[in-house]
């Protein structure tokens, strides 16, 4: 069999897997990354002595016995990766009633606590607990994942939608709608915003039921390492497996002959030429940049005008003097003063702790996150017209964070060693994801409905891979999606598709 040549564009999850999955099923591969590192969004960074980790939170399928676990298997993340289990979601803080809740992998725990919170939502804790039990023992795999739309037969449609049979009901009706119309019927204000909370507003309910059932089956775990030793395992299998990574190579320009895809121009000029091209970067980049919006359909522009992205984030990170022994490693704050970033007024931030891992922090000391959703415009303006603006507007808001995380941990603000503020301009200047996406194209009920196709009409020997195809994005989204771009490609060339190096 002759060995074909792919180029990959982009060193992100979905890149690497690419690439994994295209050397297992003899092709020779060449990935292009525009940043120095790989990973894309899956960023960690170092600060004097402190890891700065703006990446992944949590994965889900860590353990062994799951079709997740056998995926993170083929591309080297175990068992070179160590993770810690969740055994906590989090804390919720309201500061308006000053009450607080954990959300305990212990669904009877939960039950109970939340009922204490909210004593007139009890049926609606008891509806919300018995979807999660009904979720407990879903292997993620059996969702639709195992295969591109292109490649999924009817028949696999069936069985998936056997494999799902015993929580069917909560595939549909209002768990299908979006989790704050979920929320409505809470009589109290504060338990509302807590369940919005327990992931996005946006998000379909029984995406979360989902969640806190792999919560109780112990199959969501924290990486130890951080988001680094993560895509460093996967891009070491892909290196093992004879791929080849180029960094610091942006590619400008998808080159394209016949309507076949035939290889990529970089900044620099240099044009190289493959067989098949993949692109695991930034969707709108590559169909309206890359390629010149020359490959799209009605479906494809009215996505890219109307569908709504994740919402870019603002991180500030502190280095801290200071253990948070028992504390848990997410908490969310209900502010009772909106904090104002521009126009904006957050009501609330996601706090992240970096206490279950030595990694990220000297002895004694920790790394802590907090995270805003804010908006694009606001940061790119700011930093293009006024670069002092930019970066004052960055040390107020630090500032701010530390002075209303004093009451929770008073004497935090004189044990800081170090400041990190990441805005969304940062992540499109090391990522060029789309106006600072931080992943893909939001988790709606609409977007986890639709297959979006890896091709684009009217172009050969071309695939996508990564978050914009994969509605709602992930780090196993991601890898799946590399898979299905390799299926595609064996399929085109009349090769069996191996998970397997030879």
């Amino acid at each position: 069999m002759s060995e074909k040549s792919i180029i990959i564009i982009g060193a992100g999850l979905a890149g690497l897997a690419t690439g994994c999955y295209a050397q297992m099923n003899g092709y020779q591969s060449h990935i292009f990354e525009h940043h120095s590192l790989p990973g894309g969004v899956v960023a960690a960074w170092k600060r004097r002595d402190y890891l700065i980790d703006g990446g992944i939170h949590f994965v889900m399928g860590h353990k062994p016995g799951t079709g997740l676990y056998e995926l993170y298997r083929q591309v080297g993340i175990v068992p070179a990766t160590r993770f810690v289990d969740l055994t906590t979601y989090g804390r919720f803080t309201d500061e308006a009633s000053g009450r607080s809740v954990e959300v305990s992998h212990d669904l009877d725990r939960l039950a109970a606590d939340l009922k204490a919170f909210s004593p007139t939502d009890a049926a609606i804790v008891d509806d919300l607990i018995a979807g999660a039990r009904t979720m407990q023992g879903l292997d993620m795999s059996e969702v639709g994942l195992s295969k591109p739309p292109e490649l999924t037969s009817r028949l696999d449609q069936l069985k998936a939608m056997w494999a799902l049979r015993r929580s069917f009901k909560y595939w549909t009706g209002k768990y299908g709608r979006p989790l704050a119309e979920y929320a409505r019927a809470a009589h109290d204000p504060a338990f509302r915003v807590l369940l919005e909370n327990l992931f996005m507003p946006e998000v379909p309910a029984y995406f979360v039921l989902m969640l806190l059932g792999l919560l109780a089956d112990g199959q969501m775990g924290m990486i130890e390492g951080g988001s680094q030793e993560f895509a460093r395992a996967i891009e070491q299998r892909y290196r093992a497996l004879g791929g080849q990574v180029t960094y610091k190579a942006t590619v400008e320009e998808i080159l394209v002959q016949d309507d076949k895809a035939v290889g990529v121009r970089l900044a620099d000029g240099r044009e190289v030429r493959a067989d098949a091209v993949v692109s695991a970067a930034d969707g709108y980049s590559t169909i309206f940049k890359m390629l010149g919006g020359r490959y799209v359909n009605a479906k494809i522009q009215e996505r890219y005008a109307t569908w709504r992205t994740f919402r870019p984030l603002l991180m500030i990170s502190f280095g801290v003097a200071r253990e948070f022994a028992g504390e848990p490693s997410f908490v969310t704050f209900r502010l009772q003063r909106p904090i104002a970033i521009g126009d904006q007024k957050a009501a609330g931030f996601f706090l992240r702790i970096f206490n279950y891992s030595p990694h990220f922090a000297p002895p004694g000391k920790t790394v802590i996150q907090a995270e805003f959703e804010t908006e694009w415009d606001y940061w790119n303006d700011l930093q293009r017209n006024d670069r002092a603006g930019y970066e004052a507007e960055k040390e107020r808001l630090a500032t701010e964070v530390l002075q209303r995380l004093e009451p929770y941990y008073p004497g935090l603000g004189s044990q800081v060693e170090v400041t990190d503020v990441a805005t969304p301009y940062t992540t499109w200047r090391y990522t060029l994801n789309h106006k600072g996406a931080w992943e893909g194209w939001l988790m709606t009920p609409e977007a986890f409905q639709t297959s979006i196709e890896r091709t684009l009409p009217g172009l050969a020997n071309f695939y996508m891979a990564g978050q914009w195809v994969m509605p709602g994005g992930g780090v196993s989204p991601c890898l799946y999606s590399g898979r299905h771009a390799v299926q595609l490609l064996c399929r085109q060339d009349g090769r069996p598709f191996t998970m397997a190096a030879s």
